[in-house]
Formats: structure tokens, C-alpha cells, sequence
């Protein structure tokens, strides 16, 4: 081989070298699962939204100062929306004095020391997450004690194989024929309550990403408050869509033992998370799990 050939060749290694290890340094940036390390900043233009968002006041004055846990690691599917619910969350607690929000992607936060430090615990489209048998303790005894767990949307896509923790949140997902790309009819079941205030006992609709739920005695422990309107034509045409989805809850609540559960599937899409009702909906639902804002939460007769 002569020299200009040996140099072409050498050449060509230090590329792929470089190439190899840059690929290296971006892989070593997200976790083997996909999901990231760190979240994204919020751009400016989604804070000139969220100042217009972000509920005024909390409908409950708060007993005492509280502190909740917004937990957002992913195992499974990265909804990239969970930034910018995240930073909902933190503005609506600062807004209102409702609540200061403490935000972790750490599994060993799910210790019986560090969770009596929060009041509530929200579950911000966390998917397949797996927890150890102390993991497990520590949060069930977190629910049923009197603290409160809040799920939003892909709060569901997890406990497949703790049945205790799926049957708290209330069921799992079992797919979405409402995909993110659809415009779908939301039926407010529950007007006069107070959690679905933010509504004006309206129904609404929305482009977003509905789960299917394969409920576990939801109807028999939680109140539902919204719903699929599977009398909307496009909703109930959804491909893939089920007569077994003529009840499809969205958003729910229920006493845990001395615990509160709060659950609302609307998170999937950024342009949801900047309507200032659905801002409203999450705030009085931690509120409720929180214990601040009382509610019923009796199983509606069917």
C-alpha cells in the first residue's frame, strides 16, 4: 500500500473515531430507556402562555404550607410534555401559595423518610416504572396514612405488575384508538362538581390523546368527572374504537383509606397543558389529593 492510500485509510479511522465517540457522548445523555436526563428549558413564548394559563387563585386556602412531589421518570414511552407540565405545576403552586412543588426522576425518593416530607406525590406521565418491595411499602403506606397521589395521563402506564398500586390509580392504560393527531368530544359527567368548576358545566373538545383504561373497579371506588362522549361521531368513529368504550372515563377521584387519589388522562399533547381550565383542573385535583380542597368523591350510581 502506498503512502497517499495508507493516508486515505488512516484518515477514514480518525473519522469514524470521532463519529463513534460523539455518538458516544449523545447516548450517555439519555438513559438506556430513552428518556432523559434533563428536561428542556421552557422557551419564552410558552411563559407568555402559561402567564395567561396559570389559575389566579387556588379554591382551597391551604391548612398549612404544603409541599408535593412531581415525579416524572420514564421507563417506558417520553411524553415530551412532561417539561412543560412540570413547569405548570411549579407556576400554579407559586401563583396560588397552594402548594411549593419539588421535582425528582429518582426512584429512591420513594422512601418512608423522604415522602413524609410531601403531601402529595403526582405522578407526571411516569411510564413502567418498577418498584423494589420496600419501594412498594413505603408508597402504599404514603396512600392509605392520608397523603394523596395525583396521575396525570400516563400515570396509568404503570403497576402492571403490582395490582394493589394499579387498582389505587384506578386502572392502566390499554391503548389510545383517540390518538394525538384527533379532535375528541370530552362529556362532563359531573358539572356542579368542584373540580370540574374550571368547565362551566360544558362538555369540550380538544386535540389530544385519549386512553383507553382497562378500569379496575373505577366505577365501583372513584366519582368519574369527565369522559369520552361517545355520542360526538367522530369520538365514537375513532379507528380501532370499541362498544365496550361507550364508558371510558378520563379523569377521576376517589378516597384511598385515609388517602385521596386524582387522576386526569389530558396531558398528552403541549397545547393542552395552555388552557387555563384544564391548569384549573389539575390545580383543584392536587388540591384534592393534598386534603385542602374537600370534595366528594362517592361512587356515582350507574
Amino acid at each position: 500500500m502506498n503512502r497517499a492510500a495508507m493516508g486515505l485509510c488512516l484518515s477514514a479511522g480518525i473519522i469514524v473515531l470521532v463519529v463513534f465517540a460523539f455518538l458516544m457522548t449523545f447516548t450517555r445523555s439519555a438513559r438506556a430507556d430513552g428518556s432523559p436526563k434533563q428536561l428542556r428549558e421552557i422557551t419564552a413564548k410558552e411563559m407568555e402562555l402559561f402567564e395567561k394559563a396559570i389559575p389566579a387563585q387556588a379554591k382551597a386556602k391551604p391548612e398549612k404550607a404544603r409541599k408535593i412531589l412531581v415525579f416524572w421518570l420514564c421507563r417506558g414511552f417520553f411524553h415530551e410534555s412532561i417539561p412543560v407540565i412540570n413547569k405548570a405545576i411549579e407556576l400554579s403552586g407559586k401563583k396560588t401559595g397552594a402548594y411549593e412543588a419539588i421535582f425528582s426522576d429518582d426512584m429512591n425518593m420513594f422512601d418512608a423518610g423522604k415522602l413524609a416530607e410531601f403531601d402529595a406525590v403526582v405522578f407526571n406521565n411516569t411510564t413502567k416504572l418498577e418498584f423494589n418491595d420496600s419501594q412498594k411499602k413505603a408508597l402504599m403506606d404514603y396512600a392509605k396514612g392520608g397523603k394523596g397521589i395525583a396521575g396525570i395521563h400516563a400515570a396509568t402506564d404503570n403497576f402492571y405488575t403490582w395490582p394493589e398500586a394499579a387498582a389505587m390509580m384506578g386502572g392502566t392504560f390499554a391503548g389510545h384508538p383517540w390518538t394525538a393527531q384527533g379532535i375528541w368530544a370530552i362529556k362532563n359527567v359531573e358539572p356542579n362538581h368542584p373540580l370540574n368548576e374550571a368547565f362551566k358545566g360544558e362538555g369540550f373538545k380538544l386535540k389530544e390523546e385519549i386512553y383507553r383504561q382497562n378500569m379496575l373497579k373505577l366505577r365501583e371506588n372513584s366519582k368519574v368527572l369527565l369522559t369520552l362522549d361517545m355520542d360526538d361521531p367522530a369520538t365514537k368513529g375513532a379507528k380501532g374504537a370499541q362498544e365496550s368504550d361507550r364508558d371510558m372515563p378520563v379523569s377521576w377521584l376517589r378516597n384511598f383509606e385515609k388517602g385521596r387519589i386524582f387522576y386526569c388522562g389530558l396531558g398528552h399533547n403541549n397545547e393542552v397543558i395552555f388552557r387555563p381550565a384544564i391548569l384549573q383542573h389539575y390545580l383543584d385535583g392536587i388540591q384534592f389529593a393534598i386534603g385542602d380542597l374537600k370534595a366528594d368523591a362517592t361512587p356515582a350510581k350507574k
